[in-house]
């Protein structure tokens, strides 16, 4: 048993090397962005151990900045990361019977987009073993390279920290841009939401509303007006039960041109 949950952790561990070293490059930003706003290192460290988001830690830091309240900030973070509960929702019905209550609430506070995609591609149950090692090494590298970022914020030049500052808004792009070029939805929202910001922005009496309120508003708007103008049919996502015409278009060529031939045959002889 004992050798087993090792197997099962050692191999966690390897799957969760590649997240924890991509983890690595982004926390460096938000350690750099933090220290470069007032924040002490050891804040911005204590910030990632206990939130691993990145979403929600840059929304947090510019509420923290402009000094956002608290029921601001809660509902800004209940938005921005409202995805994990479905994420774990989902996963309830993967996770091996056998793992307590306890170990659950560990697994939920380590749940990150790239960890629930690797481990829902996973065949079989998922021990608790298996998901604490998928963890680890995201988790030691958003920690560690939020410390690299405040640390080098001290002493790199202030060109160089504004430079590296602009990573997170590149990576940010990176996500988006594939599926806006592939999916009308996608582009749909991203518009609507742009429109939003730049209004709240520039707009006289909007400019006036803080930051996480806008951010509120922003993802709410875009996502009710899309889901109206792009709803989801529920017969598109029950497959439909396959014709004789379209059975006989996914056979090879050489047996559908017999069977075509064997057809005439028959009707020649009729």
């Amino acid at each position: 048993m004992i050798e087993e949950q090792g197997r099962h952790f050692g191999r966690g561990v390897k799957d969760g090397i590649p997240i924890g070293l991509g983890y690595l490059s982004v926390s460096f930003t938000f350690g750099l962005m933090a220290v470069n706003e007032g924040l002490p290192v050891w804040a911005a460290v204590l910030t990632s151990m206990t939130n691993l988001t990145s979403a929600g830690q840059f929304a947090g830091l510019a509420l923290m900045v402009s000094g956002g309240g608290f029921v601001e900030m809660a509902l800004t973070q209940l938005v921005i990361n409202l995805r994990y509960a479905l994420m774990s929702l989902s996963w309830s019905q993967k996770i091996d019977p056998s793992v307590s209550k306890f170990q659950r609430a560990l697994i939920a506070f380590g749940n990150t987009d790239e960890i629930f995609v690797l481990s829902s591609e996973k065949e079989g149950r998922l021990s608790a073993s298996y998901l604490f090692g998928v963890m680890i090494m995201p988790y030691i590298g958003w920690a560690l390279g939020t410390f690299i970022g405040g640390a080098a914020s001290t002493l790199l030049p202030e060109f160089l920290r504004a430079a590296l500052g602009i990573a997170i808004y590149g990576m940010f792009i990176a996500i988006i841009v594939p599926p806006a070029r592939e999916q009308k939805p996608v582009r749909v929202v991203l518009a609507i939401a742009i429109i939003c910001s730049c209004a709240f922005r520039y707009l006289p009496g909007l400019s006036q509303v803080s930051s996480g309120f806008v951010i509120i508003i922003c993802t709410l708007l875009a996502s009710a007006i899309c889901a109206v103008l792009f709803p989801i049919d529920d017969e598109d996502d029950i497959p439909k039960k396959p014709t004789k015409k379209t059975v006989d278009n996914q056979l090879p060529s050489e047996k559908r041109s017999l069977k075509n031939n064997q057809i005439e045959q028959k009707e020649i002889n009729v």
